[in-house]
């Protein structure tokens, strides 16, 4: 499968067109009851390892996920930067989920592919809300 890789406005079409469509934030807890997309489900794709305290990939991550939806369902995957969603596309390809769409800038903007800092979907002017409503780890 080809990642799709969109900027703030076309995720933004994408979930406004499919109102089946989810913002997933794989972002820590603490971030996404910070500040998230309106509507958004959070499940953090990295996990702090008990014996080091370092961060390594949530080993239950598409588990969660897959028994929260479909895996046809469209799911606009985010983090901060664009970093970490990566993993959590890659991990979510693999379990067999079809419809996966990478939110390029993340929530909080990143380098662009002209070498811009390219807004992330935070300084878009579209609504968020914070709160931990939509956590599901």
């Amino acid at each position: 499968m080809t990642r799709r890789d969109v900027g703030v406005a076309e995720a933004h079409a994408v979930l406004t067109n499919d109102p089946a469509a989810v913002y997933l934030d794989v972002r820590t807890a603490g971030e996404f009851e910070a500040g998230h997309p309106v509507g958004a489900r959070n499940v953090s794709v990295l996990v702090r390892d008990p014996a080091s305290g370092r961060p390594m990939l949530n080993p239950d991550f598409a588990a969660i996920v897959g028994r929260h939806f479909a895996k046809a369902t469209t799911l606009v995957v985010a983090c901060q930067s664009g970093v970490r969603s990566l993993h959590a596309y890659e991990l979510l390809a693999a379990a067999g989920f079809t419809r996966l769409v990478h939110l390029r800038p993340g929530f909080g903007g990143a380098q662009g592919p002209d070498g811009r800092l390219e807004p992330g979907w935070g300084d878009s002017g579209l609504p968020i809300e914070t709160g931990s409503g939509g956590r599901l780890d």
